[in-house]
């Protein structure tokens, strides 16, 4: 299987979520084993950032990536829609510390993507090989990620915050095809309870409820969220009961079924130094955090790489095909093959 590229640049324009300014960010083809790297135009030099874990540095409120002090953030829901894609090679320019947000989720990005279309290069892709049982515990937060070989790529996430408004959840993504119809869609979410201190942090300066999805779950003052009203230059909103704060309908009828989905959002970006293996991958309160030290781990087990079809073809067996030197065949939708 060939590696593939955009078969043109496309750019999009929107508001940074922490810095609150306006964005362009231009996606752009790249050459062969290029991988993805993020290059900051506003800077002397224009320095690029290979978006690899190695050079994650934060993920409080998204993925942070730097090299040295030159840094881009939230760069997650752009590099979930590329890896869905099966984009293997971009070049991202941005004029800003960051990727603009736009809705708060990958859709937008997805979108593009489909319009501009790729273009297939000759080197053939590379794979990373999950041929073991991998398992990661963060005792600080409590998430936990499982890996196991499968004969496709799937994700499994169940959250728990501890919420009267998001009770346990649960989502998964049996196959990459179901990226775009459900995956895609699922946005930023914050509690109200949480947004006063993120603003004192320097956090989502650029958040609106355009952007993000907004849980009340814990009992304010109405000076209180007045208060938050003002902090964010948003309109005051009286607030009856629990629930969510939203001037744009939730993508699912279980309106908080979409927390979970970001997180599986969140699961698949973390796999994108190379093309998607055949896995599974079931995650207990994952998070931003945990995605880092999962892709540390995995680095760790880089001789376990190999060249390999994404996916392999299903109901052969990863272990028989695998042993083969199966190359398969390609089974991603018409949308995620490439354009002529």
């Amino acid at each position: 299987m060939k590696q593939l590229t955009l078969s043109k640049p496309f750019t999009l324009t929107g508001k940074g979520l922490h810095t609150g300014a306006m964005v362009e960010a231009t996606v752009m083809p790249a050459p062969e084993g290029h991988g993805y790297k993020f290059q900051r135009t506003d800077l002397e030099g224009e320095p690029v950032i290979d978006a690899l874990a190695e050079n994650v540095v934060s993920t409080q409120r998204g993925t942070v990536i730097a090299r040295g002090e030159i840094s881009v953030s939230t760069i997650e829901h752009l590099m979930a829609a590329l890896y869905a894609s099966g984009v293997d090679n971009a070049l991202i320019r941005v004029n800003a510390p960051e990727v603009p947000i736009l809705d708060g989720s990958s859709k937008l990005w997805l979108e593009a993507i489909n319009a501009t279309g790729l273009t297939e290069q000759k080197a053939e892709k590379d794979f990373y090989v999950v041929k073991h049982k991998i398992e990661l515990a963060d005792e600080a937060t409590g998430s936990k990620i499982l890996i196991l070989p499968d004969d496709e790529f799937s994700v499994e996430v169940k959250v728990n915050f501890e919420s009267p408004v998001l009770s346990n959840q649960y989502a998964s993504m049996e196959h990459i095809n179901e990226f775009e119809t459900e995956i895609a869609g699922a946005r930023t979410f914050v509690f109200v309870r949480e947004i006063e201190p993120l603003v004192r942090a320097g956090y989502i300066k650029g958040g609106d409820l355009d952007n993000a999805i907004v849980i009340y779950d814990s009992p304010l003052s109405q000076e209180s969220l007045d208060k938050i009203a003002d902090t964010m230059g948003v309109e005051h909103h009286t607030v009856d009961g629990f629930g969510y704060i939203n001037t744009k309908p939730l993508a699912h009828d279980n309106g908080s079924g979409i927390q979970p989905q970001h997180r599986a959002a969140d699961g698949q970006q973390q796999h994108t130094r190379t093309p998607a293996p055949p896995l599974s991958f079931p995650a207990c309160r994952q998070n931003h955090r945990q995605g880092r030290q999962l892709h540390r781990r995995r680095e760790k087990c880089h001789h376990q790489r190999a060249v390999l079809p994404r996916p392999l073809p299903s109901g052969t067996g990863y272990a028989r095909s695998a042993a083969r030197g199966s190359h398969g065949t390609d089974r991603r939708s018409s949308r995620a093959q490439h354009s002529r």
